[in-house]
């Protein structure tokens, strides 16, 4: 297989040496990955409702470096929050400053973070490749390529080597957690969120299903956790979720579930992220991510999948306009999601965690959310940083 001629030597130098760094972890000059790993997260009987509470946070910030005053450090060492999740462009400030400016930067911003947490964390990113990458060539990270482009060339070797390249770029960098592969079917190559942007592999779900696992293993090898996408099945759309209400009710069908339905079969969906897509056949009430039916009915009860739920960023257009957020959260826990992401992106609000873990708290408390309910969630994600632990 021949690379990109124009970012070929790049390409071949980073994957190199993120993988000598993935082999040889402690090339990594003072990161605490593995030493804030090495602790198990508590029984569920150990620790109070907050702390379970937390655990289901994967929460954005602003910042390129920490001093140690942030809200997002007192959200990881007093709150114990389950995760964050690293940008590079700002979408409210449009600018590209926000958490990522180069491999060394990085670095110590994943491994600051790791020093302020006791329990495991989830440091995550969305590095698909194409389009949506948030490690950027231009910031001295390898090169990469959109799933379309592997998808079409039929070599699931090629796919093998880019998917091994972004794995250990993000183990150099301290990140255990890619929101990635997309398994959306490019039912509607006008999908202004999807097809567009090259994210799905193709619209044969066998096609998808191939390429999506060989990204999901080259992960595994290097000790990366993946999180197929978006749930279940965005493709046929012809909105974008981020901006507005998206119906696929009348282009959505069951082969969408396809890639799902194998992966989970064989072991390799680690997570799943839910989409924030209305379909009136699965629930004609709620979207995806609040929707019970789909999330316990489908996903979990029809498909067989136990693992860990998390939801598509919650102050997304589809949620936030038709929503309060003290009523998506509420739905979306109800309907069976384990993490919910709040990226700050949309809107930013330094103290969303708190402000959270105390909604979610006072529903329990009042007896709207069963505290059983909050239970699952953490012995599942306590399952998946043990996986994490031992990969």
């Amino acid at each position: 297989m021949r690379l990109p001629r124009i970012s070929r030597r790049k390409f071949l130098q980073g994957a190199v040496l993120a993988g000598t760094a993935a082999t040889c972890p402690g090339l990594l000059s003072g990161c605490s990955i593995a030493r804030s790993c090495r602790t198990p997260l508590p029984d569920v009987s150990e620790v109070s409702l907050q702390q379970k509470i937390a655990q289901m946070l994967i929460v954005g910030f602003r910042a390129m470096e920490l001093k140690g005053d942030e809200p997002i450090v007192r959200d990881i060492r007093d709150l114990g929050i389950g995760g964050v999740i690293l940008f590079d462009w700002d979408d409210i400030l449009k600018t590209y400053d926000r958490d990522i400016a180069s491999p060394q930067q990085v670095v110590r911003l994943t491994t600051t973070l790791n020093s302020y947490a006791r329990l495991p964390l989830l440091i995550s990113i969305d590095q698909e490749g194409g389009k949506v990458c948030r490690l950027k060539e231009r910031y001295g990270f390898p090169s990469t390529v959109s799933a379309q482009t592997l998808g079409s060339s039929s070599d699931l070797s090629r796919t093998r080597i880019f998917a091994e390249s972004t794995a250990s770029t993000l183990r150099l960098e301290g990140i255990n957690l890619n929101f990635a592969p997309v398994v959306d079917l490019n039912v509607n190559p006008a999908n202004p969120v999807i097809g567009r942007l090259e994210r799905s592999f193709s619209a044969d779900p066998a096609v998808v299903t191939a390429h999506a696992r060989e990204v999901i293993l080259a992960h595994r090898r290097h000790g990366v956790l993946t999180c197929v996408k978006h749930f279940p099945g965005h493709g046929s759309s012809t909105a974008d979720s981020h901006k507005g209400f998206t119906d696929v009710t009348d282009t959505w069908s069951e082969q969408e579930l396809e890639p799902y339905r194998t992966l989970i079969s064989e072991g390799n969906c680690p997570m799943v992220m839910t989409a924030h897509i209305y379909n009136r056949k699965l629930d004609p009430e709620y979207p995806a991510t609040l929707s019970y039916p789909t999330i316990t009915g489908l996903l979990r009860n029809k498909l067989g999948y136990d693992g860990v739920v998390v939801s598509d960023d919650m102050q997304m257009g589809a949620i936030a306009q038709h929503y309060s957020f003290d009523t998506a959260i509420e739905k979306a826990i109800l309907a069976g999601v384990d993490i919910l992401d709040i990226c700050n992106e949309a809107f930013y609000d330094p103290d969303t965690a708190p402000k959270t873990i105390e909604l979610v708290t006072t529903l329990v408390r009042k007896g709207v959310i069963p505290e059983g309910r909050i239970d699952e969630s953490y012995r599942r994600i306590s399952r998946l940083k043990r996986q994490m632990q031992e990969g």
